[in-house]
C-alpha cells in the first residue's frame, strides 16, 4: 500500500505542479505580457478568465478518462493523464508573448490551459482509485488521502520555484524569462512521475469486472442516467473547497501584491506556510473520517468556512505576514476538513463499474463551480478602495450552499455501511457501491 499511494500521491503531486504554476503565474506576470492593452485590472481579469479554462476542460477530461478507466483499466488513466498536462504545461512556457506574436499569444495560451486541464480531470479519478480499491476498508480513508496530499506538494514545489527565482532575479529578469522556467521544469516532473507508475498494479476490483464481463459499456451515459442527481450534489458539496482554496492561494496573491503593496516574496511565503500546514493535517483528518465517517468532517469544514470567511478578508487587508498567514492556514485547515476524506467518500458513493467516471466528474463539475470563477469574481468584488467584503459574503454564499449539499449525501463510512447492508462493513459496497447499499440518491 505505501509503495502504491506513493505513486498516486508523487502523479497528483506534479499533475497539481503543472495546474498551480499557471494560477501563480496569472496572478503575478501573465496580464501584462499576454493582455498589454488592457488596464492593470482588466489584464488581471483576462489573466484569471485562461485560468477558468483549466476548470472548464476538467469534468471534460475526466468523463474522457473516466471512460477509460471504467472501460480499460486505471492504470492506462494514470498514464496517459500525466503525459497530457506535462507536454501541455512544457508548451506553456516556450508560448511567445503578446508583442512577439500579437492576438496568437492569448488564443495558445488558453488552449494549452484546456489541456491542462483535460489531462488533470483524468488524473484524480485514476489517482484515488489506485489506492482506495487496494486498501483494507477500515484504513481506506487513509490510504485514499495520499492522492490528496499531491495538491499541497504540488503547490509547494510551484510556488517555491517561483518564489526561488523572485527573490533571485530582477523584475526585468523575471518578467522577461524567469516566469517561464518552473513551466519548462514540468517536463522533467513528467518524466519521473511516469517512471514511478511504470509498475503500478491494476485495482483488483477492476480486474474483478473485467474477469466477470461486467465493465459498463458507456459509463458517462450510465452515470448521468442513473445518478444526476448524485452528480450534482457532489459538485454543489465540493465547490466552497475550491472557491476556498483558489481564494486564497491565486486571487490573494494578486490582491495583496497590486492593492496593499505587499512584496511579492512576502505573498508566495505567507501563502506557501498555509499550504505546508492544510498537507500535514490532510493524513489526520483522514483517520478521523475512517473512525467518526466521512459525511461529519464534511459538515464541519462547510461550516468552519461559512464562518470564517469574514476574518479571512479583515486579516488579509492588515498585510501583516503572520496575520495573513493565520487568515490563510485556518481557512485551509477547513478546506481540508473536507477534501482529506472526498479521496474515499466519491468513490464509495459510486458502484466499480461506473466508479472511475462518477467520482471524477462529480470532483471535477466542484471545481467549475467553486474554482473557475472565483478569482475572477474575487478580483471584480474587490474593486474599490474599502475591504473586500464582498468576496467574503461571496465565499460565505459558496459555503452555505456546499453544507446543504453534503447534508442531502448519505454516509459512506465502514460502519454505517454495514449496518445498512445487514453485514460485516463492506460486503454489498464492493459489489454495487455504498450510495446504492444506502439508498440512491
Amino acid at each position: 500500500m505505501l509503495r502504491l499511494a506513493s505513486a498516486a500521491l508523487a502523479g497528483t503531486a506534479i499533475e497539481f505542479y503543472d495546474f498551480f504554476v499557471y494560477g501563480t503565474a496569472a496572478a503575478l506576470v501573465l496580464g501584462p505580457l499576454f493582455f498589454p492593452s488592457f488596464s492593470p485590472l482588466a489584464g488581471t481579469l483576462a489573466a484569471f478568465g485562461t485560468f477558468g479554462a483549466g476548470f472548464l476542460a476538467r469534468p471534460l477530461g475526466s468523463a474522457l478518462f473516466g471512460h477509460i478507466g471504467d472501460r480499460y483499466g486505471r492504470r492506462p488513466v494514470l498514464l496517459a493523464s500525466l503525459l497530457l498536462t506535462g507536454l501541455a504545461t512544457v508548451a506553456v512556457g516556450c508560448v511567445p508573448t503578446y508583442g512577439t506574436i500579437g492576438i496568437a499569444a492569448p488564443v495558445l495560451l488558453l488552449l494549452l490551459r484546456f489541456l491542462q486541464g483535460l489531462g488533470l480531470g483524468g488524473e484524480w479519478g485514476g489517482a484515488v482509485l489506485l489506492t482506495a480499491e487496494h486498501a483494507p476498508e477500515h484504513r481506506r480513508g487513509l490510504w485514499a488521502s495520499f492522492p490528496q496530499i499531491g495538491p499541497a506538494v504540488g503547490f509547494l514545489l510551484a510556488n517555491g520555484l517561483m518564489l526561488g527565482l523572485s527573490a533571485s532575479l530582477s523584475d526585468a529578469q523575471f518578467t522577461s524569462w524567469g516566469w517561464r522556467v518552473p513551466f519548462w521544469a514540468a517536463g522533467l516532473l513528467a518524466l519521473a512521475g511516469l517512471w514511478l507508475r511504470r509498475s503500478v498494479e491494476e485495482t483488483p476490483q477492476f480486474r474483478a469486472l473485467a474477469a466477470t464481463g461486467q465493465r459498463a459499456e458507456a459509463p458517462l451515459a450510465e452515470v448521468v442516467r442513473g445518478h444526476w442527481r448524485l452528480l450534482l450534489l457532489t459538485g454543489g458539496a465540493l465547490a466552497v473547497g475550491y472557491a476556498v482554496f483558489y481564494a486564497v492561494t491565486t486571487w490573494s496573491l494578486a490582491y495583496a501584491t497590486e492593492r496593499l503593496a505587499v512584496g511579492r516574496t512576502t505573498m508566495l511565503a505567507c501563502i506557501m506556510a498555509a499550504v505546508a500546514f492544510k498537507g500535514l493535517m490532510t493524513p489526520l483528518l483522514a483517520a478521523l473520517g475512517d473512525r467518526y465517517g466521512r459525511r461529519p468532517l464534511c459538515l464541519a469544514g462547510c461550516a468552519a468556512s461559512a464562518v470564517w470567511m469574514f476574518p479571512l478578508m479583515a486579516l488579509l487587508r492588515t498585510a501583516d505576514p503572520l496575520l495573513m498567514t493565520l487568515g490563510f492556514a485556518v481557512a485551509l485547515l477547513g478546506m481540508v476538513t473536507m477534501f482529506a476524506v472526498v479521496g474515499a467518500y466519491l468513490p464509495e458513493l459510486y458502484a466499480p463499474r461506473i466508479r472511475c467516471t462518477g467520482a471524477a466528474v462529480g470532483y471535477n463539475l466542484g471545481g467549475v463551480l467553486g474554482g473557475a470563477l472565483t478569482p475572477i469574481v474575487a478580483t471584480a468584488l474587490a474593486d474599490g478602495s474599502g475591504p473586500p467584503w464582498g468576496v467574503a459574503a461571496y465565499l460565505t454564499a459558496i459555503a452555505l450552499v456546499s453544507l446543504a449539499c453534503f447534508a442531502l449525501l448519505p454516509e459512506t463510512g465502514p460502519r454505517v455501511v454495514g449496518k445498512r447492508s445487514g453485514g460485516p462493513a463492506g460486503v454489498r459496497e464492493t459489489e454495487t457501491g455504498a450510495a446504492e447499499a444506502a439508498a440512491p440518491v
